[in-house]
Order: structure tokens, then sequence, then C-alpha cells
């Protein structure tokens, strides 16, 4: 019998990315299902094996709407010309058969950066070219007559859909993220210690860490002015152009010794293994993984209301939700995130909370929708 033929379209497959992983998730997943596994990239940086079929398609761009446009033309003309039977699309690209939400609603997430901005930059934001460009295609795509199904990876992303764009409850599909449990796991006592002891950090301080580039976005602001009137000890894991500003923020608040910036890190692992904590209130993000990440290690999360995250987060048992903003609640969370050495109640809860969440779980979900859709 001829295999079915799945082809999944992403821009730029970058290794670290949260949408590449579960890309790569997936098609592990799917290697020994009845398909033919197909990936439409302008550039493929990760590894793949024999049976996958990478078709590079990268016209040239003179600027962003040129690179959306260009890449989302000639994506769809390979995929008609390839007849392929399912097209899943990780971008907003009218057509396909299968949209993951992976990035949510860009009106909602410029809505949310609107909060931290001055009015004039507000508004020159949501009149922004770019910005229209993404909103318009957004639209088009959900409008189009081809889409069968919509893959989100939050009941937050959902809803928002659904107000936003009318789209059917019974289309969209909500799969969360999955997690290696076996990978990610605590820390024993020793090793925490001796993990702290090479980074400086006092065995007996009460520490978060912050995962995650693009600060502005992720909220490391409010991170660091929660962080400023306590005791507690904040890692900041990953990178962003304005790293100098945000040092400067906590030298101005008189927390730059507790606040440590160790830049981007191929393994995040260590840096959950020394802390006690997440602390991740970002402005708007459908589900990062890094919550599943420090989750599966044994730690309590602090997060916000516009992250999709929070949906595995029980108030006061395993973590805290509050406003992105709302820096005295932020402040009184950390200030609730116990020692693990002394008190793992918390993290015990969170790690309980994330065993379901295996990548096998993950791909019958998906194999569930695509033979659903393929009968």
């Amino acid at each position: 019998m001829k295999k079915h033929r799945l082809a999944i379209v992403r821009q730029k497959y970058r290794p670290d990315g949260g949408a590449e992983r579960f890309v790569s998730r997936a098609l592990s997943a799917l290697s020994n299902q009845d398909l033919e596994l197909n990936v439409i990239t302008r550039e493929w940086q990760g590894e793949k094996q024999d049976d996958w079929h990478i078709h590079i398609c990268n016209p040239r761009k003179w600027g962003r709407i040129s690179r959306e446009r260009g890449f989302a033309h000639a994506a769809r003309a390979l995929w008609q010309a390839e007849q392929f039977d399912i097209v899943q699309s990780h971008e907003r690209i009218p057509g396909c058969d299968i949209y993951r939400a992976g990035d949510g609603v860009h009106r909602r997430w410029l809505l949310q950066r609107t909060r931290i901005l001055p009015g004039w930059r507000s508004q020159l934001l949501l009149r922004d070219r770019y910005h229209r460009y993404v909103m318009g295609a957004e639209r088009e795509m959900y409008q189009a007559p081809e889409l069968k199904a919509v893959i989100c990876n939050a009941a937050m992303i959902k809803q928002e859909i659904i107000d936003d764009f009318g789209v059917a409850a019974d289309k969209i599909h909500v799969i969360y993220n999955s997690i290696d449990s076996n990978r990610f796991v605590p820390a024993q006592s020793a090793q925490r210690f001796a993990l702290r002891q090479q980074y400086g950090i006092p065995a007996e301080a009460v520490t978060l860490c912050f995962v995650g580039s693009g600060f502005e976005r992720k909220g490391l602001a409010a991170a660091i002015r929660a962080i400023a009137p306590t005791d507690r000890y904040l890692l900041v894991v990953g990178q962003d152009k304005a790293e100098k500003q945000y040092q400067a923020l906590a030298r101005t608040l008189g927390c730059h010794d507790r606040v440590l910036f160790c830049g981007v890190q191929k393994e995040t692992l260590p840096f959950y293994q020394m802390a006690d904590g997440l602390l991740l209130p970002t402005l708007y993000d459908p589900f990062p993984n890094v919550i599943l990440e420090a989750m599966a290690c044994g730690l309590p999360i602090i997060t916000s209301t516009t992250c999709g995250g929070a949906e595995f987060v029980e108030q006061n048992s395993n973590g805290f939700v509050c406003d992105a903003l709302d820096v005295q609640r932020l402040a009184e969370a950390v200030m609730s995130i116990p020692a693990l050495e002394k008190d793992n109640n918390m993290g015990m809860n969170a790690r309980h909370k994330v065993k379901e969440a295996t990548p096998e779980r993950l791909s019958s979900q998906l194999i569930s929708l695509y033979h659903t859709l393929l009968d």
C-alpha cells in the first residue's frame, strides 16, 4: 500500500526553538507510522533520519514582509506541485490543511506588548506594516476553505482563536507539548551543592531561574523587580541584545549581586537542578517548553495569566499565577517558594503534574488527528 505523504512547513529550523522541538519530536514519533515525512523549510540545521525528505525553499528576500510573503508563496507552490496528502504548517500560510498555532494569536501579543510601551509607541506598533501583514495573513489562513484543523498547545490559544476568528471549536485540537521526564529530573543534594559552588551561589539561598531569550516578551524586567526587595537569587539563562539594560536595572534596584546573567546555554538542565523554582512572568506565551522542563525537574512555577503554561499550575500547590506586570504579587510568590532542601512538596507536585505529558501521548494524539483527516 502506498504511504500517505505528510508535509510539515517551518520557515527556519533552529534546534533550540520550541516549535522546532515540537516538529522534531513529532517527526521522530511518526517515523514508524505508514507516512512519508516531508519538511518544507528555508533552512534546516538539525539532524534528520534517512527517511525524512527535506525540501529547501529559499526565495530571495529584501525585508521582513518580503521574507514572509516570499516563503509563503514558494512553499504553497511547492506543496501544490507535490500534491501531499496532508500539509501541516507552522507558519501563517493560507491553504494548508492543518495549522499549528505555536505562536498564538499575533494581535493578542501586540496588545500585551502595548502595556509596557508609551502611548505613541503603542499606536506605531499596531500600525506597523509588518504586523499588519502578519495579522492579515493570519486572518486569511483561518478563513481559507482548505483549513481542516488547528493544533494549539494551550486552551488559552484555542479560546483566542474562537473569539478573534470565529473558528469552530471542534476544528481546534489542544495538544500539549511533551517532556522527557527521564532526562529532566530533580538533582540530588550533593549535585545541587556542587552546581551552586560552580556559579558562586550560597548553598542555603533560595534561587529562582529565568529561562528564555527575548527578555522583553519573557518578562525579565518584572522578574528582576520582583527579586529586588527579597533575599532571593535569580539565574538568567538566555540572551537579548538589550541585556546591558537589564543588568543596569538590577544595579539600580540594588540586586545585581543576586541576579546572575548566564547567557545562552546548550544544556539548561544544570540550571534547573541548582534552582528552587522557575520565575517566568511572560507578557504573552502560548506554552513555553521551559515550564514543562522545570516542572519535570521538580521546580514550582511562577508565571503569568497570559502564559498557556499556567494551565499546568495549581495555585499554591505547584506554583503561582498572576498578572505579568503585578510586581507586588510576583514578589509575594517569590517569597512563597521554599528551599527544596527543606520542603520539596511543591516541587514534587509539579513533577507529578507533568508525568502524563509524554512524547508517546503527543504522537498518539497527532496520529489520531492525521488518520481522522485522511479518513
